[in-house]
């Protein structure tokens, strides 16, 4: 029996250190060589400082810039005694709205967005694009479809008084087709075309 034990006992430390402690590292390691971006999170500077990540949507509501996909992470921050401070796009509260297809709620929701979505933006050429009504599965979206951009782009294009063909060709420079060009679909990250956004309108004040 002490045999056994003994067995099991040398089976279960040198199982901990080699999948608990050796392969991490080892991950750990490559991950940090190879795609050192990815590996610390995607994270995007401006000015030398972190403004956020390639990862994570952002809250932009201003006229003169694109807005993402709604968020579902819109209950109060968790560490928010008051329970007051409203947390979109919180990382610690990713989720998805759950709402079946046929759930009222959702289709109240969607309804009251595509009635912003139209105050907001009065001289949209096109219809209002789904995803800029629901939510992500995460509720975290950083990505918004090229139609979202372009149902926006007027909106973005007088608050910033700059011409409509200028805007489009920042989005196609920003707009990211398939990966491999099969999976997925074309994407904007909005954190990303915001900032160059700022960029160039910054650049070409005389």
């Amino acid at each position: 029996m002490l045999k056994q034990l003994k067995q099991s006992v040398l089976a279960t430390l040198m199982l901990t250190l080699l999948t608990g402690l050796a392969y991490p590292l080892v991950m750990t390691g490559l991950s940090q060589a190879l795609f050192p971006t990815q590996a610390h999170g995607s994270l995007i500077e401006k000015s030398g400082h972190v403004v956020g990540s390639a990862l994570i949507g952002q809250n932009f509501t201003g006229a003169g810039y694109f807005h993402p996909r709604p968020s579902a992470t819109t209950d109060t921050d968790p560490a928010d005694a008051t329970k007051t401070v409203p947390s979109p796009y919180n990382a610690g509260a990713s989720t998805a709205s759950n709402a079946a297809p046929s759930a009222k709620s959702l289709a109240s929701d969607v309804a009251d967005r595509v009635a912003a979505l139209k105050v907001e933006n009065p001289n949209a050429a096109i219809p209002v694009p789904v995803d800029l009504v629901t939510t992500s599965a995460s509720g975290l979206d950083p990505d918004i479809s090229p139609a979202a951009a372009l149902y926006q782009l007027p909106r973005v294009a007088a608050a910033r008084g700059i011409p409509e063909t200028q805007l489009r060709n920042l989005l196609a420079d920003h707009t990211q087709g398939r990966s491999f060009g099969i999976l997925g679909e074309a994407h904007v990250n909005v954190l990303e075309l915001n900032l160059a956004l700022d960029q160039q309108v910054a650049t070409s004040k005389p």
